[in-house]
Protein backbone atom coordinates (compact mmCIF):
# COMPACT_ATOMS: atom_id res chain seq x y z
CA UNK A 1 0.00 0.00 0.00
CA UNK A 2 2.90 2.33 0.95
CA UNK A 3 4.17 2.03 -2.27
CA UNK A 4 1.07 2.47 -4.40
CA UNK A 5 0.37 5.47 -2.65
CA UNK A 6 4.37 7.03 -2.94
CA UNK A 7 3.66 6.29 -7.13
CA UNK A 8 0.30 8.32 -6.78
CA UNK A 9 2.07 11.28 -4.91
CA UNK A 10 4.64 10.84 -7.58
CA UNK A 11 2.51 11.12 -10.53
CA UNK A 12 -0.34 13.50 -9.08
CA UNK A 13 1.64 15.75 -6.67
CA UNK A 14 5.59 15.61 -6.45
CA UNK A 15 7.07 15.80 -10.26
CA UNK A 16 4.41 18.91 -11.14
CA UNK A 17 5.00 20.79 -8.43
CA UNK A 18 9.17 20.45 -9.03
CA UNK A 19 8.43 21.04 -12.61
CA UNK A 20 5.83 23.86 -12.75
CA UNK A 21 5.94 25.20 -9.43
CA UNK A 22 9.64 25.19 -8.36
CA UNK A 23 10.53 25.26 -12.14
CA UNK A 24 13.40 22.61 -11.53
CA UNK A 25 16.19 21.96 -14.00
CA UNK A 26 18.84 19.15 -13.73
CA UNK A 27 22.16 19.03 -15.39
CA UNK A 28 24.42 15.58 -15.28
CA UNK A 29 21.18 13.48 -15.08
CA UNK A 30 23.64 11.08 -16.91
CA UNK A 31 26.20 10.76 -13.85
CA UNK A 32 23.72 8.88 -11.86
CA UNK A 33 25.16 5.20 -11.88
CA UNK A 34 22.83 2.48 -13.63
CA UNK A 35 24.09 0.05 -10.92
CA UNK A 36 22.84 -0.37 -7.28
CA UNK A 37 24.19 0.85 -4.76
CA UNK A 38 24.74 4.08 -4.83
CA UNK A 39 25.33 7.34 -2.41
CA UNK A 40 24.17 10.82 -3.83
CA UNK A 41 25.93 13.40 -1.68
CA UNK A 42 24.32 16.48 -1.47
CA UNK A 43 24.72 19.83 -0.01
CA UNK A 44 21.38 20.54 2.27
CA UNK A 45 19.05 23.86 2.79
CA UNK A 46 16.13 23.00 2.63
CA UNK A 47 13.09 20.61 3.32
CA UNK A 48 12.34 20.86 -0.44
CA UNK A 49 15.94 19.23 -1.36
CA UNK A 50 14.92 15.27 -0.45
CA UNK A 51 11.54 15.65 -2.48
CA UNK A 52 13.70 17.15 -5.29
CA UNK A 53 15.91 14.37 -5.42
CA UNK A 54 13.47 11.57 -5.62
CA UNK A 55 11.94 13.38 -8.70
CA UNK A 56 14.99 12.79 -10.45
CA UNK A 57 14.00 8.65 -10.24
CA UNK A 58 11.66 6.38 -12.88
CA UNK A 59 8.92 5.50 -10.51
CA UNK A 60 9.81 1.62 -10.56
CA UNK A 61 13.13 2.81 -8.63
CA UNK A 62 11.87 5.06 -5.79
CA UNK A 63 11.35 2.16 -3.44
CA UNK A 64 15.14 1.81 -3.57
CA UNK A 65 16.38 5.05 -2.78
CA UNK A 66 15.80 6.05 0.56
CA UNK A 67 16.74 9.49 2.24
CA UNK A 68 18.63 9.15 5.48
CA UNK A 69 16.62 11.25 7.58
CA UNK A 70 17.02 11.91 11.59
CA UNK A 71 14.44 9.80 13.75
CA UNK A 72 14.61 12.47 16.47
CA UNK A 73 13.18 14.96 14.07
CA UNK A 74 10.92 13.11 11.83
CA UNK A 75 9.70 10.67 14.03
CA UNK A 76 8.57 13.05 16.87
CA UNK A 77 5.14 12.07 16.37
CA UNK A 78 2.80 9.33 14.78
CA UNK A 79 2.09 11.44 11.97
CA UNK A 80 4.65 13.06 11.00
CA UNK A 81 6.61 9.59 10.90
CA UNK A 82 3.68 8.28 9.38
CA UNK A 83 3.39 10.90 6.20
CA UNK A 84 7.41 11.04 5.58
CA UNK A 85 7.80 6.84 5.64
CA UNK A 86 5.13 6.69 2.86
CA UNK A 87 5.55 9.71 0.61
CA UNK A 88 9.19 9.87 0.96
CA UNK A 89 11.00 6.32 1.77
CA UNK A 90 12.83 7.59 4.40
CA UNK A 91 15.82 5.93 6.26
CA UNK A 92 16.11 7.42 9.86
CA UNK A 93 18.61 7.01 11.84
CA UNK A 94 18.58 7.56 15.63
CA UNK A 95 21.36 10.08 16.46
CA UNK A 96 20.66 10.61 20.15
CA UNK A 97 19.93 6.87 21.40
CA UNK A 98 23.19 6.00 19.72
CA UNK A 99 25.14 8.77 21.48
CA UNK A 100 23.58 7.55 24.51
CA UNK A 101 24.23 3.56 24.12
CA UNK A 102 26.86 4.33 21.93
CA UNK A 103 25.12 2.32 19.53
CA UNK A 104 26.07 2.65 15.84
CA UNK A 105 23.40 5.11 14.35
CA UNK A 106 24.50 4.16 10.74
CA UNK A 107 23.61 -0.03 10.92
CA UNK A 108 20.46 0.61 9.37
CA UNK A 109 22.18 2.48 6.13
CA UNK A 110 24.80 -0.29 5.92
CA UNK A 111 21.79 -2.99 5.72
CA UNK A 112 20.20 -1.07 3.39
CA UNK A 113 22.61 -1.11 1.02
CA UNK A 114 23.96 -4.36 1.71
CA UNK A 115 20.13 -5.03 0.24
CA UNK A 116 21.15 -3.50 -2.83
CA UNK A 117 19.41 0.06 -1.88
CA UNK A 118 20.60 3.45 -2.54
CA UNK A 119 20.75 6.69 -0.48
CA UNK A 120 20.29 10.14 -0.84
CA UNK A 121 22.65 11.24 2.07
CA UNK A 122 23.58 14.72 3.46
CA UNK A 123 26.70 14.80 5.02
CA UNK A 124 26.18 18.45 6.63
CA UNK A 125 24.00 16.71 8.78
CA UNK A 126 21.64 19.48 8.99
CA UNK A 127 19.75 22.39 7.11
CA UNK A 128 22.13 25.28 6.15
CA UNK A 129 20.01 28.42 7.00
CA UNK A 130 21.90 30.79 4.88
CA UNK A 131 22.05 28.59 1.85
CA UNK A 132 26.21 27.91 2.25
CA UNK A 133 27.31 25.09 1.92
CA UNK A 134 28.96 24.09 5.82
CA UNK A 135 31.63 21.52 7.05
CA UNK A 136 30.91 17.99 6.19
CA UNK A 137 30.87 15.48 8.78
CA UNK A 138 32.82 11.98 8.71
CA UNK A 139 29.36 9.63 8.53
CA UNK A 140 29.65 9.32 4.78
CA UNK A 141 33.33 8.37 5.17
CA UNK A 142 32.64 5.47 7.41
CA UNK A 143 30.01 4.27 5.21
CA UNK A 144 32.56 4.48 2.00
CA UNK A 145 35.35 2.73 4.07
CA UNK A 146 32.44 -0.14 5.06
CA UNK A 147 31.49 -0.09 1.06
CA UNK A 148 34.25 1.04 -1.03
CA UNK A 149 33.20 -0.14 -4.17
CA UNK A 150 29.91 2.21 -3.57
CA UNK A 151 30.14 5.38 -5.87
CA UNK A 152 29.55 8.59 -4.48
CA UNK A 153 27.66 10.38 -6.55
CA UNK A 154 28.21 14.93 -5.53
CA UNK A 155 25.44 16.84 -5.89
CA UNK A 156 24.92 20.25 -5.53
CA UNK A 157 21.26 22.02 -5.17
CA UNK A 158 20.91 25.97 -5.84
CA UNK A 159 18.02 27.75 -4.58
CA UNK A 160 15.96 25.66 -2.64
CA UNK A 161 16.59 27.83 0.40
CA UNK A 162 14.85 30.54 -0.93
CA UNK A 163 12.03 28.64 -2.02
CA UNK A 164 11.12 26.89 1.71
CA UNK A 165 13.70 28.34 3.92
CA UNK A 166 14.28 26.44 7.01
CA UNK A 167 11.54 27.42 9.59
CA UNK A 168 9.23 28.27 7.05
CA UNK A 169 6.37 26.05 5.49
CA UNK A 170 4.90 26.90 2.80
CA UNK A 171 7.17 26.99 -0.09
CA UNK A 172 7.51 30.20 -2.46
CA UNK A 173 7.92 29.99 -6.53
CA UNK A 174 11.68 30.19 -7.50
CA UNK A 175 14.03 28.15 -10.10
CA UNK A 176 15.97 26.00 -8.67
CA UNK A 177 18.66 23.72 -9.97
CA UNK A 178 20.15 20.12 -9.26
CA UNK A 179 23.55 19.56 -10.73
CA UNK A 180 24.97 16.34 -10.70
CA UNK A 181 28.93 15.67 -10.84
CA UNK A 182 30.48 12.51 -11.88
CA UNK A 183 31.04 9.43 -9.07
CA UNK A 184 33.91 9.45 -7.09
CA UNK A 185 35.40 6.37 -4.64
CA UNK A 186 36.29 7.86 -1.46
CA UNK A 187 39.45 5.82 -0.64
CA UNK A 188 42.84 6.83 0.89
CA UNK A 189 43.15 9.44 3.78
CA UNK A 190 39.77 10.32 5.41
CA UNK A 191 40.36 13.95 5.58
CA UNK A 192 41.77 14.34 2.18
CA UNK A 193 38.38 12.09 1.02
CA UNK A 194 36.17 14.38 2.82
CA UNK A 195 38.51 17.74 1.27
CA UNK A 196 37.52 15.83 -2.54
CA UNK A 197 34.17 15.09 -2.26
CA UNK A 198 33.42 19.10 -0.52
CA UNK A 199 35.49 20.35 -3.63
CA UNK A 200 33.49 18.19 -6.14
CA UNK A 201 30.70 19.49 -4.73
CA UNK A 202 31.69 23.63 -4.48
CA UNK A 203 32.36 23.07 -8.28
CA UNK A 204 28.81 21.83 -9.09
CA UNK A 205 28.07 25.17 -7.18
CA UNK A 206 30.38 27.26 -9.36
CA UNK A 207 29.74 25.42 -12.55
Amino acid sequence: MRDFLRILFFIFFLRPFMALFIGLRVYGRANIPKQYPFILAANHSSHLDTAALLSLFPLGEIKRIRPVAAADYFERNWLISEIVHTLFNILSINRLCAKKRHENPLLPIEEAMRAGQSLIFFPEGTRSTSGKMGELHSGILHLAEKHPEVPVVPVYLSNMWRSLPKGEFIPLPFFCEIRIGEPLFLKGNRQEALDGLKTAMIKLRDA
